[in-house]
């Protein structure tokens, strides 16, 4: 998962780089100055917590070789409640199960501010 998004975060990248090498003619500049957003989207809150993989144990423990309670899919609806390093305290809404999953497989997706 970690290496789709890497390589996700590097075609941006380019694409931003190929868009400012074509914004240096003087045609091109008030276009990319008009197409940006009026407001900032760093204001906006974090975007929620989802799981990135078909399904994720949940864990007694904040640790791997914890007794597992659970399993957390894709489809359920949880919540985070607290942090303790990689892993996060959920509660799935969907079981009623309670306990920790890996902040590997468990995240919030980034935002991408382009202003």
């Amino acid at each position: 998962m970690r290496s789709t998004r890497i390589a996700v975060s590097a075609a941006m990248l380019g694409a931003l780089a190929l868009s400012a090498l074509s914004a240096t003619t003087a045609s091109a500049a008030p276009a990319a100055i008009t197409a940006a957003p009026a407001s900032s989207c760093s204001s906006l809150p974090p975007l929620p917590y989802e799981v990135h993989t078909k399904a994720v144990n949940i864990r007694s423990k904040a640790s791997a070789k914890s007794t597992a309670l659970g399993v957390l899919y894709k489809s359920h609806k949880f919540t985070v409640s607290k942090k303790s390093g990689n892993w996060l305290y959920i509660t799935d809404k969907t079981t009623g199960v309670k306990g920790w999953v890996s902040g590997t497989y468990v995240y919030r997706d980034v935002r991408m501010c382009l202003d």
